[in-house]
């Protein structure tokens, strides 16, 4: 098998070892030239100083065979000159042992390389020897430098993770379900296969998304315009298909035009048959995991303290539904949670304080301090009433403390572990939380075209494609501390009736350097409840985005795609079972009022 691993990290390293060789032959060569001069050096000196001693005896000699002062004056001279050359012959052999020394090392630092160099050679496959491909396949021995290792155990795994991607050979699979499908691409469009928060089947590739295509599409061009006289470009770039493996990594297959130097002064806009293609494989593999942090949460009794704020204008029976189950799972369980409600207007004020009142009283839910009601004579506005509860304090004592806020609304239900989660993904000045909450859809629908009696809203709190979806448009749901709230200074409050405020506040975090974790969350649920998009109360009627963001929240909420249609084409099925009795009360049981709806929007639908 032809494997082609970043050849260019391989044959790096065999071009580093070469060098290696050279700059250790280059230094030996250079120690053995300085070795030679020395000696050269020394023996002239000696040789020298010795000529100059026997001349100078030689004189005194013949001037004066008698004079024995003399004769014992030079003797003296001459065993001084010997014993100077003595102490340049220990020098010289002293340096000599050095350089020995030296020479024998370098050696063995040239013979260690040599070996290296012939491990590298030696791990090649047939197929790479022939192509002259290098591929590093044993682990160095202990004289290798960090690097080198390095360079090594990258290499080698991404030799690994390649050899076990879907990329140029196919791997057997359990269902159709383990099969990951490719995305189309050309230089400016993407064709998901996974929507995502857009839901667009076509999009403009931006962001994150534009630069991984464009460095794939450059690694490609790179590889292309190696050894070749006319150079590729994007404008080359004809489509592209890519994927993500989850545990080996991104797949891209690339198609060029063909350059051609027999028509290299044509036009590269002209039709896709005029041009040969070249197709280019390109894969980038995923790191091995890497542990970056560890850290260790408080006990129960330890926990932070959440803050929650409930905006809220009438709608007594919901508010006593969520109170029942606020008793029930925060006050219960958690324990560690307050509770500010901000009402909006004079009607269903004192119902709304009866109501907490009972909670605190009738279940001896606690004491005052875990429920605050802060009542605004005032048009109802979300934005607003979240400010007011982010800003009330509960009590002196916790001015100028940070205080973790949960900004919720009254058709949320959430667990016990949904609170831990909320304190898990806060962090003042680092982090936000976002979840994704799981929206239920009209129980009066969903049972009902199952043929069964509508259970208790307890029993609805199902997470299936039947029973509801996840809202990953909706931002109303968010934990954040009051210190970073004030600091992107909240939300909008000229934002008056239904949505907006909330996408705004979400924007503002996804500008700024604080970290926005959003993620689904299975412990936090939206109860279906009728939507009216006409306007508010008030007079105030909604704005052009505001009533088509309404309209499309009130569609997704009432069914699943597959009940819209039953509910659409009801008269058709009942048609073909008319003779299955069971069919036809089933189809004829759902409620009336949903049913009209739906089969006008159908109808006009169709008439369009």
């Amino acid at each position: 098998m032809n494997v082609q691993v970043d050849v260019e990290k391989v044959v790096w390293a065999t071009k580093w070892t070469r060098n290696m060789v050279r700059m250790v032959g280059s230094k030996l060569l250079a120690r053995l030239l300085l070795l030679i001069s020395s000696v050269t050096l020394i023996s002239l000196l000696a040789l020298t100083r010795c000529g100059i001693g026997g001349l100078v005896a030689d004189n005194v000699l013949i001037a004066d065979d008698s004079g024995a002062t003399k004769v014992d004056l030079q003797q003296q001279q001459v065993n001084s000159e010997n014993e100077q050359q003595r102490g340049y012959l220990q020098l010289l052999q002293q340096r000599e042992e050095e350089n020995r020394q030296e020479v024998a090392k370098l050696t063995a630092e040239i013979r260690s390389l040599k070996l290296q160099l012939l491990q590298l050679r030696n791990t090649q496959t047939p197929s790479q020897q022939s192509s002259g491909q290098e591929v590093v396949g044993t682990v160095m021995n202990g004289t290798t430098s960090p690097a080198t290792s390095a360079l090594y155990d990258c290499t080698a795994y991404v030799r690994r993770q390649v050899g076990a991607a879907e990329i140029l050979h196919g791997l057997p699979l359990n269902n159709e379900y383990e099969l990951i499908p490719f995305n189309h691409f050309t230089f400016s469009r993407v064709y998901p296969i996974e929507l995502g928060l857009g839901k667009r089947v076509v999009e403009k590739p931006i962001g994150y998304k534009r630069k991984d295509l464009l460095d794939a599409m450059n690694r490609a061009l790179e590889s292309l315009n190696r050894n070749v006289t006319l150079k590729y470009t994007l404008d080359d770039f004809t489509e592209g298909i890519y994927r993500n493996e989850p545990t080996t990594g991104t797949q891209y297959e690339l198609y060029f035009r063909t350059k051609d130097l027999a028509n290299k002064s044509s036009n590269p806009h002209h039709e896709h048959s005029s041009h040969g293609v070249t197709k280019v494989v390109v894969m980038r593999p995923f790191a091995p995991l890497q542990t970056i942090q560890l850290e260790a949460y408080p006990k129960v009794h330890e926990k932070e303290l959440i803050h929650i704020i409930l905006p809220l204008s009438g709608r007594s029976a919901t508010f006593q539904n969520f109170m029942d189950k606020f008793f029930r799972i925060a006050l219960t369980h958690d324990r560690r949670v307050h509770l500010t409600v901000v009402y909006f207007g004079n009607e269903g004020l004192q119902e709304a304080r009866a109501i907490m009142s009972r909670i605190l009283s009738a279940k001896n839910g606690g004491n005052s301090s875990n429920l605050k009601l802060l009542a605004l004579n005032e048009t109802f506005s979300r934005a607003k009433g979240l400010r007011v509860g982010a800003e009330k304090m509960w009590d002196t004592s916790e001015k100028g403390k940070d205080m973790l806020l949960f900004m919720c609304d009254v058709d949320i239900v959430f667990s016990a572990k949904f609170l831990d989660r909320c304190r898990w993904n806060a962090k003042p000045g680092k982090k936000v939380y976002y979840p994704v909450v799981f929206s239920l859809y009209n129980p009066h629908v969903v049972y009902t075209l199952q043929g069964r009696e509508l259970p208790p809203e307890t029993d609805q709190l199902l997470i299936s494609r039947d029973t509801g979806f996840w809202r990953d448009f909706g931002y109303g749901m968010t934990c954040q501390y009051r210190s970073d709230f004030l600091k992107v200074r909240g939300f909008d409050e000229e934002i008056v009736g239904w949505g907006g405020e909330d996408v705004m506040l979400y924007r503002k975090y996804v500008r700024s350097s604080i970290k926005v974790i959003r993620a689904t969350d299975p412990g936090i649920f939206h109860i279906w409840h009728p939507k009216v998009c006409t306007g508010v109360s008030g007079g105030q009627k909604l704005t052009a985005d505001q009533y088509r963001a309404c309209i499309r929240s009130r569609a997704l909420n009432e069914a699943s795609h597959a009940q819209l249609g039953f509910l659409a084409f009801r008269d058709d099925i009942a048609a073909h079972y008319q003779d299955d009795a069971n069919a036809t009360k089933v189809l004829h049981a759902t409620p009336h009022k949903p049913t009209k709806r739906i089969s006008t929007q159908a109808t006009a639908r169709k008439t369009t």
